[in-house]
């Protein structure tokens, strides 16, 4: 009779232990998916493909916000295409009737989105996907040709620890997590140079600070992750 009563007993406690487990592992997954609404650094971060030496809260913001990227088209649909940016992320583009498109410096249509041109998209990113709001087809020599290597991008690759560095110039005041979230022309700009400087990753805020410069958020490689464009939208620093 005890022993039946004790043998129930244990069957009960490992099936709330697997469950617990299984939750667990529900999370995990979810959050490496990039599905679920990242309310703290380490979700961001997971998110985005990249690791901050220390975890901390720092710079965690959620929601879409203005940002872009740029690379080679992969795929085309009707009303979406894909890019593969020269640090091998994959980015799914949205198509909308208000994105423009340009050839150059020449206004176009949809049609010019193809298989094997590079473009740079401007838009709304959440993660990686953009909902554009402008794409460019770029030359695939002279300026859109840059590289990561040259660029000294490092390529996000799964397990490996984020480069830590710090290049040119970084606000003497910067703290990440703070400024203000900017959108428009003031975003794109900073984004078309932070791309220009930096191609592979995505960018998917971009922050004014308090003396009036930007730092350009970048997910999807292993640096740089912060940006900084001054208030003529010229690359000064990263890290």
């Amino acid at each position: 009779m005890f022993s039946g009563k004790l043998t129930k007993l244990l069957a009960i406690a490992a099936a709330a232990a697997a469950i617990g487990g299984g939750a667990y592992g529900i999370v995990g997954a979810t959050a490496n998916t990039g599905s679920v609404t990242a309310t703290t650094a380490s979700s961001t971060f997971a998110t985005s493909g990249q690791r901050v030496p220390g975890g901390g809260g720092s710079n965690a913001r959620s929601g879409p916000a203005a940002g872009g990227s740029s690379g080679t088209v992969s795929s085309v649909s009707k009303s979406s295409f894909t890019i593969s940016t020269s640090a091998g992320q994959k980015v799914t583009v949205k198509e909308a009737s208000s994105t423009k498109y340009r050839k150059g410096t020449s206004s176009s249509s949809a049609s010019v989105v193809k298989k094997g041109v590079r473009v740079l998209v401007l838009g709304t990113t959440s993660g990686t996907t953009i909902t554009a709001s402008r794409v460019v087809v770029q030359p695939t020599n002279g300026g859109g040709s840059t590289t990561p290597s040259s660029a000294g991008v490092v390529p996000f690759q799964r397990g490996a620890q984020s480069t830590s560095k710090q290049v040119g110039q970084i606000p003497a005041n910067y703290s990440q997590g703070s400024g203000t979230i900017v959108s428009g022309t003031t975003a794109n700009k900073a984004t078309e140079a932070a791309l220009a400087a930096y191609p592979g990753g995505v960018i998917d805020r971009v922050v004014k600070m308090s003396n009036g410069e930007y730092e350009v958020h970048n997910i999807g490689v292993n640096w740089p992750h912060h940006i900084f464009v001054n208030q003529s939208f010229k690359v000064i620093g990263a890290n």
